[in-house]
């Protein structure tokens, strides 16, 4: 039996807050706890166990199996020790002969209605229901078989991950439990009565067909083989076990890979997971087995010209010809003629040696990351006002959250395991304000609704701020004592002056955002005198013209309101990817070293120097659209491009083909051929989260360990990729695993100074600045003082976007994503996640599309002033009218050919958000449409003849 299946499970939560404590007796042991620790708890914590079955310490206490019941001295009955308090002086006995024969009595029965296939049952040797029999010394049942029963009930294997078997149902109510309370999806219920109650799906529904969002809390929960992995039921029972970091979204899940040698038998979320407490999403949970898909690069390519077929070849053969080429462009174009993009899907060892590449062995500054068309605006403007670019608290905090202000986010799809502790908190009485064009989620789900959706026009974020911002500042509302002590004088009186300006009433503003003024001012007042107030904010803020300005306006309204420095407050980006964050606080950005220290630093780029050994530019590089204008120039001929895929995530596709068109050498190292590889001269395998050792910073600056599983498919991991090519261009690089690697972070980095893989081991995880001063990490930011001192409130004057509305183009396009499918879908496209959500739609309102003759699931044209494609259309009332949405996780749907080169003022970051369009009815695909196909067509057959 592995150690994950003997974890200890303590049989109920501890008590939400400790105010005393009690001292009982059990079974002779004096023992002391928490007052409002279970009976059952406090037996196991003096390593006594109780019986249980549907007792476990992730769900709150429930008393339905009766197992559990023990004697309690001075009280009638057998009461249930998982439901019974612990209380000062008890005496309790755990083992009698009347507990013993009636915990039997109730196994027996049990039993009774309980197929005897253990042997050949995919949970032998890891089902509670068989370890109980044997702990309660069930040796026969009396009662037959010839009476009814459920042992002929029809599995359902509707969902593609995991298989319910309703004749193994003990009805013990944990996966219901587990629904409502840990994902907050409320799919599962008991219908029936008595002999009849079942567990069910929605309404007696197929799993695939109810409201179930995958999860695999039930699956986590149930103590049977009710609901069982498909990978156990094939493989069966793991051997070992090996606890690493989610890939996917920037929660960042502690999970133990459970394994059978090299091969994954499942993923489990983990218990201590400081991120995730225990849970995971659909993807995190069971879509990891794009891993080893049959898509896999495993062998090195290279080719002279994108129009040749790919030719297999040694690690050798292709870094020589990598650098061969990158030192021959260097010597026709100049120094500043290649460059390399870092990803945020790798971990901050590997990024970092990217960033290190460029600037050592590249001699220049020409090196940026996907976070530049993500959340770059996140780190300009927290920098500016608060100090430090990064979120202010721990995913933990909301738990105490009065007023929750979601604004451009949609957690339940995006980040969803916090999303389900965001809808714990609201079942618990905190109040909601959500700030998005589209209905997300959020705004009404079961069990959660929002005080306030302020359904706002998209680019106006910074407009509708300024209002907000208006009602606290002229209705008194502010928090002059923090402001006075913690902020800058000068600037917040500007700022205040700014704001109360009539221009920025929500009566004045309501013409630009939509929004009924009286909408925001309730908004506001609720924001500013509903207690502890949190502001969760994703893409739909930063990927704007104003992305930067509307960060500042964010931080303005914390500061204004005394909402930063404490638990249950802040400003909280949600990062997109696994590791933008990491990606970020290691240099990725070309005018910034690791730790966000600018490059013209003498100091800090002196001590960068001595370190590596040479010389580095004090010029800041070029970011990404700078690459490709170059490109296209003739003066930037060569990119290292490791894990991203910029062709299908980056504004304007044509134009991003086009440069890379233009280049000369293209090395691009990943695990498919994606589409930006179908543009390279140099594929360099790649090697999954599950093959690497390294680190993830999540949203909440948590850098958590990831752990190797199994060897890499082709032989090496992108670190080892990375320095082989570093030494073949002339700058040495002799790391011997990445704990060094992080060693070299540390010893450079303000902020990592204390980190180090031996702490990681003996913490778990570490929230940065990690120092002298914080040897365990930060959860809180910005306590006593800001990073920067005083608080720095910063006018944002709203700016609208040159993206109009015309007649030609009279609706506004907006982008994001969906729960199944992750960022360019090049993961999650070749697991069975494609069962949820198999194409991009584009979502209309059903007056648009009524204008327009349009019905749902009709191809509709998508036309902008950057190109056209095209999609099938979902009209819902998700949407306002005027306003359509899409997601762009296929490659053949386009989504950003229509996006166009508009970004942020401050640091290029895409304006995604915002596109003009127009829609119509179409009967065949895009021209682009139709040249992709050919052309992806063309490139698979290249790829085919390697050998």
């Amino acid at each position: 039996m592995i150690e994950t299946i003997l974890s200890r499970d303590l049989g109920t939560p501890p008590p939400a807050v400790i105010t005393d404590y009690v001292t009982l007796s059990i079974d002779g042991q004096r023992v002391t706890v928490p007052a409002g620790t279970s009976v059952m708890r406090a037996a196991a914590l003096s390593s006594i166990n109780i019986p249980k079955l549907c007792a476990t310490d992730s769900l709150e206490p429930f008393g339905s199996c009766r197992l559990c019941l023990v004697e309690i001295e001075g009280r009638r009955g057998y009461p249930a020790s998982c439901t019974t308090p612990a209380e000062e002086g008890m005496v309790v006995r755990t083992q009698s002969p009347k507990l013993q024969q009636l915990r039997k009595g109730v196994m027996e029965l049990y039993i009774s209605d309980h197929p005897l296939d253990c042997l050949t049952c995919p949970a032998n040797g890891n089902c509670e229901l068989q370890d109980m029999a044997g702990v309660t010394g069930l040796r026969e049942v009396r009662y037959g078989y010839d009476g009814a029963n459920h042992l002929k009930l029809k599995k359902d294997e509707s969902n593609p991950y995991f298989t319910f078997d309703s004749s193994k149902c003990i009805v013990c109510n944990r996966c219901v439990r587990a629904c409502e309370e840990t994902q907050g999806t409320f799919a599962l219920t008991i219908s029936g009565r008595g002999f009849d109650s079942r567990v069910s799906p929605g309404q007696d529904q197929p799993f695939m067909a109810s409201e179930c969002v995958s999860c695999g809390a039930c699956v986590e929960a149930c103590p049977t083989a009710t609901l069982q992995e498909n990978t156990v039921i094939w493989l069966g029972q793991a051997e070992h076990k090996v606890t690493t970091t989610c890939a996917y979204c920037g929660v960042g899940c502690s999970l133990n890979a459970e394994m059978k040698g090299n091969e994954v038998v499942r993923m489990v979320p983990a218990k201590d997971g400081k991120a995730n407490e225990g849970h995971a999403c659909v993807k995190g949970r069971f879509a990891w087995g794009y891993a080893t898909h049959k898509d896999r690069i495993t062998k090195p390519m290279i080719r002279a010209k994108i129009t040749d077929p790919w030719r297999e070849v040694s690690w050798d053969e292709a870094l020589d010809y990598a650098a061969s080429e990158f030192r021959r462009i260097q010597a026709k174009h100049g120094r500043d003629a290649i460059g390399g993009i870092v990803s945020s899907r790798c971990t901050n060892e590997e990024g970092y040696l990217v960033q290190k590449l460029v600037r050592a062995a590249f001699g220049n500054n020409n090196v940026d990351t996907c976070a530049r068309v993500c959340h770059s605006p996140t780190g300009y403007g927290l920098k500016q006002t608060l100090g430090e670019s990064a979120g202010t608290q721990s995913f933990k905090s909301i738990e105490h959250t009065d007023v929750v202000l979601v604004i451009g986010a949609n957690p339940t799809d995006g980040h969803p395991v916090f999303g389900s502790r965001m809808k714990r908190r609201l079942r618990q009485g905190a109040r909601l304000i959500v700030i998005d064009p589209r209905r997300i989620d959020l705004v009404e789900a079961p069990h959660v609704r929002a005080d306030h959706h302020l359904q706002l026009r998209p680019g106006t974020n910074v407009a509708i701020l300024s209002a907000l911002a208006h009602v606290i500042v002229t209705e008194g509302l502010l928090a002059e004592e923090f402001i006075a002590e913690r902020c800058e004088e000068r600037a917040f009186s500007q700022w205040r002056e700014f704001v109360a300006r009539p221009e920025n009433s929500p009566e004045v503003t309501e013409e630009a955002t939509g929004v009924p003024a009286q909408q925001v001012r309730a908004a506001a007042r609720l924001y500013a005198t509903g207690g502890n107030a949190a502001i969760y904010y994703g893409l739909g803020v930063t990927e704007h013209a104003q992305g930067s300005t509307a960060v500042m306006a964010i931080a303005n309204l914390a500061m204004a309101t005394g909402n930063v420095g404490r638990e249950g407050v802040g400003v909280n980006p949600l990062r997109g990817q696994n590791n933008v964050q990491g990606s970020c606080d290691i240099g990725s950005f070309p005018h910034e070293l690791p730790g966000y220290r600018h490059v013209s630093d003498g100091t800090v780029r002196g001590m960068f120097e001595q370190a590596w050994g040479v010389p580095l530019q004090p010029e800041p590089g070029l970011r990404i659209p700078n690459m490709f204008e170059a490109a296209l120039d003739g003066s930037f001929m060569g990119l290292y491009c490791q894990g991203e895929d910029i062709v299908q995530s980056d504004p304007n596709t044509q134009h991003v083909t086009a440069a890379l068109s233009a280049m000369e050498c293209i090395v691009v190292q990943d695990i498919f051929l994606n589409e930006t590889a179908k543009y390279a001269h140099v594929l360099l395998p790649g090697s999954s989260f599950l093959e690497k050792d390294g680190t993830f910073t999540n949203a909440e600056r948590r850098i958590s360990r990831v752990r190797k599983v199994m060897p890499p498919r082709a032989g090496m991991a992108d670190w080892e990729v990375t320095m082989a090519l570093s030494n073949r261009l002339g700058y040495p690089m002799n790391y011997r695993h990445p704990a060094e690697i992080m060693d070299e972070i540390a010893q450079l980095t303000p902020t990592f100074a204390g980190v180090s893989y031996a702490r990681l081991e003996q913490l778990g995880s570490i929230q940065w600045p990690c120092n002298d001063a914080a040897p365990e990490g930060t959860p809180t930011m910005h306590i006593n003082e800001f990073v920067r001192g005083k608080g720095r409130f910063i006018i944002t004057q709203y700016v609208a976007t040159s993206e109009k509305v015309t007649r030609k183009y009279p609706l506004v396009l907006t982008t994001g994503r969906i729960l199944s499918q992750y960022n360019v879908g090049a993961q999650t496209r070749r697991t069975e996640n494609v069962r949820w959500h198999a194409e991009d739609r584009l979502e209309i309102h059903p007056h648009d599309a009524q204008e327009r003759g349009i019905a749902d699931g009709d191809w509709v044209g998508i036309q902008s002033r950057a190109g056209e494609t095209v999609l099938r259309a979902l009209v819902t009332e998700r949407m306002q009218p005027g306003v359509v949405y899409t997601t762009f996780h296929f490659p053949e749907s386009g989504a950003n050919v229509i996006t166009t080169e508009n970004s942020d003022w401050a640091t290029n970051c895409p304006e995604y958000k915002v596109t003009a369009v127009q829609v119509m009815p179409v009967r065949q695909p895009s021209e682009w449409q139709r040249e992709y196909e050919r052309f992806n067509t063309a490139q698979l057959g290249l790829a085919e003849v390697r050998a």
